[in-house]
């Protein structure tokens, strides 16, 4: 079995135009870096079309003008299914990344494969740094040494979250956690259940 500096990880955050799907928010920005045992492989993102109005007023900063043109999420959101293929997937704050990527797939008639996994970094800073105050991305990374560019961007924002994960993985390891089982025993998230869009044709990645 791979030890967990072997396996590979993809990066993930998206950037949306607020809190829930539910209430009609989507994706503006995603982006993924692909990681294994310390090297960055290949690097994915791209602005979404949410074909609806965005607030005047945004933690991110993207603005109507720089979606413009963007395409929509059925274009997009098979492409980072594709980029994650068979790695396990991390994020931070995950339930709310893999609510909106399971949400945005099943309009389009698809789903995330059971088979996998996701990782939450929260999760892990609270298991291995439960002194910290917050577990913020930009505070966590500071606490880290890791310098922090004040930024919401999908990108920049994935970027940052490759180096603490890769301290997180360090630190797995002084805990006695040296397989994927293990990290996604303590560490994982569930993906949410969405009904399939019955106009478009389901499918399983």
């Amino acid at each position: 079995m791979l030890g967990i500096l072997d396996i590979e990880y993809v990066l993930l955050d998206v950037e949306t135009t607020g809190l829930s799907p539910l209430d009609g928010d989507r994706i503006i920005e995603v982006a993924a870096v692909r990681l294994r045992r310390g090297e960055i492989l290949d690097r994915f993102s791209s602005f979404v079309d949410p074909c609806r109005p965005l607030a005047a007023q945004n933690i991110h900063g993207i603005t109507s003008e720089m979606i413009a043109g963007a395409p929509k999420a059925d274009e997009v959101l098979p492409k980072v299914v594709a980029f994650i293929g068979g790695a396990c997937v991390v994020a931070h704050n995950a339930s709310f990344d893999i609510k909106f990527l399971c949400h945005e797939l099943s309009l389009i008639g698809r789903r995330m494969s059971d088979q996998t996994p996701v990782l939450d970094t929260i999760k892990m800073s609270k298991a291995f740094l439960p002194y910290l105050s917050t577990h913020r991305l930009g505070s966590l990374a500071g606490s880290l040494g890791i310098p922090v560019r004040e930024s919401h961007r999908a990108l920049a924002d994935t970027e940052v979250l490759t180096q603490v994960f890769q301290r997180m993985l360090l630190m797995a390891s002084d805990h006695n956690i040296h397989t994927l089982p293990q990290l996604v025993d303590q560490f994982s998230v569930e993906k949410p259940s969405f009904r399939l869009n019955v106009s478009s044709q389901p499918s399983l990645f």
